[in-house]
C-alpha cells in the first residue's frame, strides 16, 4: 500500500461507482494504473466489494442494537460464526471486558429483536446477553479517513 492506493480507495469510499476513467482523471494517471491496483487490492482482500449506503431506517429497519454476550470460552468462535449468518447482523466482534462478542444488528420492531435475542440466548454455550437499543443514529458510516488531502 502506497499514498497512490490509499489515495484511490478514498475517491472510492466516496463514490464506489467512479470508473476507472474517472478516478484516473481525477489523480492524473493512467487507467490502467487504476485497473491494476484496484484489481491488486481486490486480490489481497483490501478490497472485499461495492456496495451502496444505505438509509435502514427508510427501509423499515429502525431498530438498531447493540448486543453484550457472554459465552463459554471454547465455543466463542463457533457462536460468532453463527451469529454472523443472521441476515440482521450487520457487525460482530471478538471483544475484551466483561462480554466476549459485541454484536450490531438492526431489525423492523421489537418482536423481530426479540425472536433474534431468544435465537441467540439458546445457542450452545451463550451465558447471557445485555441489549441497548439506539435512541438515535447519530453517525453509522464505516469510512474512515485514509489521506491527508
Amino acid at each position: 500500500m502506497d499514498e497512490l492506493d490509499l489515495k484511490i480507495l478514498s475517491l472510492l469510499q466516496e463514490n464506489a461507482r467512479l470508473s476507472y476513467r474517472e478516478i484516473a482523471r481525477e489523480l492524473k494517471i493512467a487507467v490502467g494504473t487504476v485497473y491494476n491496483r484496484i484489481k491488486r487490492m481486490e486480490e489481497e482482500g483490501i478490497i472485499k466489494g461495492f456496495a451502496p449506503i444505505l438509509d435502514y431506517e427508510k427501509l423499515g429497519f429502525g431498530l438498531t442494537t447493540v448486543i453484550g454476550v457472554k459465552a463459554q470460552g471454547r465455543k466463542i468462535t463457533e457462536i460468532e460464526r453463527q451469529i454472523a449468518e443472521n441476515d440482521g447482523v450487520i457487525m460482530v466482534y471478538d471483544i475484551t471486558g466483561e462480554f466476549d462478542i459485541v454484536v450490531v444488528a438492526k431489525f423492523r420492531d421489537r418482536a423481530d429483536m426479540n425472536r433474534f435475542v431468544k435465537w441467540l440466548l439458546s445457542l450452545d454455550g451463550v451465558e447471557k446477553t445485555n441489549t441497548s437499543v439506539a435512541m438515535q443514529v447519530v453517525k453509522e458510516d464505516l469510512r474512515i479517513k485514509l489521506t491527508e488531502d
